[in-house]
């Protein structure tokens, strides 16, 4: 009898014990809205979950504008934990609509100041960068006799007519950051008569950011206005274009990360973003990225530009969001005849 009662104590001692590990074992998860690649969301992941394995991450991939919206529909009932690899003009709107909490990761006074969010506590926190670029094929120019631009002006050069290809500002945040940068550089009289004579030299305005140096590459237009993330990737993959920035420097947009207002899980949603801000995340960042927020880490996957701060343009990101609207409306009233069909 005083055995069975010993066993009976050790086996409810052992279901306690269990009873207790098993919703302590249970992982948290975190779901995470953001506008990066898989192909680089799943290295990030697998870092991130085995330094805290407590924590699982579903990610949800749409674009900027997508993501915005479905902030403001679930603003009743957030779904989003955290916002990972959002361009910063985005998450700057998403705070004006009272949808971003916000938050000083550990590590944050670390990051280059272009990658700090002004606010206190910031409202971002930026992860990596990326700059408009010129994407131009050098054996299609040499065959056609067009030289290598130096400065964004010489664009409007009536030697590269029907050689430009450029992401549309209505359809590509890309687009329109060439646009808004141009403006605040050259002042509106004339950013528009620049870009009156540019558009005489472009021959479409693309859907898509990517597209234009996927163009270039092919030799279909010695030129495509694009960014830093399309282009090193085909030269490393063979195409025969040189990734240019213009001298008189460039946009840029960062990629930045976020809590969402209202988030289910703030605990587990300050770890991830703590770990974002972390020199081991900048460090796996930098095998994709040329430019990336923690300072003196450079290098960046093959042909990628590195330290995209020195080569990116000083400009309101606060400006570029209040005159969004009517530039765009003027820009299509411009030069939407050449502007690829919208897809359904």
């Amino acid at each position: 009898m005083r055995r069975f009662a010993c066993l009976l104590s050790t086996t409810a001692a052992a279901a306690l014990v269990i009873g207790i590990a098993g919703p302590a074992a249970a992982k948290t998860q975190l779901t995470v809205y953001s506008t990066l690649q898989k192909e680089v969301l799943t290295p990030y992941e697998q870092a991130f979950e085995k330094a805290h394995p407590d924590i699982d991450i579903t990610w949800v991939r749409d674009a900027g504008g997508v993501i915005h919206a479905r902030l403001l529909a679930e603003r009743a009932n957030p779904r989003a934990d955290v916002l990972f690899g959002v361009p910063v003009t985005n998450i700057v709107s998403l705070a004006r609509d009272g949808l971003i909490e916000p938050y000083a990761p550990k590590d944050y006074m670390n990051l280059q100041p272009m990658f700090r969010d002004k606010n206190n506590p910031p409202m971002w926190t930026g992860l990596e960068m990326y700059l408009n670029i010129v994407c131009f094929n050098t054996v299609e120019a040499e065959k056609r006799g067009i030289p290598k631009p130096k400065t964004w002006a010489d664009l409007a050069d009536p030697v590269y007519k029907g050689q430009i290809a450029m992401p549309n500002p209505t359809m590509s945040n890309t687009g329109y950051g060439y646009v808004h940068s141009w403006i605040q550089k050259m002042g509106d009289e004339k950013a528009w008569a620049f870009l009156d004579k540019l558009h005489q030299n472009v021959s479409v305005y693309t859907n898509s950011s990517s597209t234009p140096c996927k163009y270039a590459a092919t030799g279909e237009y010695v030129i495509g206005l694009s960014t830093d993330l399309t282009g090193p990737f085909l030269k490393t993959k063979g195409a025969p274009i040189d990734l240019l920035v213009p001298s008189d420097e460039t946009a840029w947009d960062i990629e930045s990360t976020a809590m969402v207002k209202g988030s289910r899980n703030p605990e587990a949603a300050k770890v991830l973003i703590d770990w974002g801000a972390s020199r081991e995340a900048h460090e796996l960042f930098n095998k994709y990225y040329g430019s990336v927020g923690m300072d003196g880490i450079n290098g960046g996957p093959p042909n990628s530009i590195p330290d995209g701060a020195k080569k990116a343009q000083d400009y309101s990101v606060e400006w570029s969001i209040d005159n969004r609207t009517p530039i765009l409306t003027e820009w299509a009233k411009r030069y939407d005849s050449k502007s690829e069909p919208k897809s359904n």
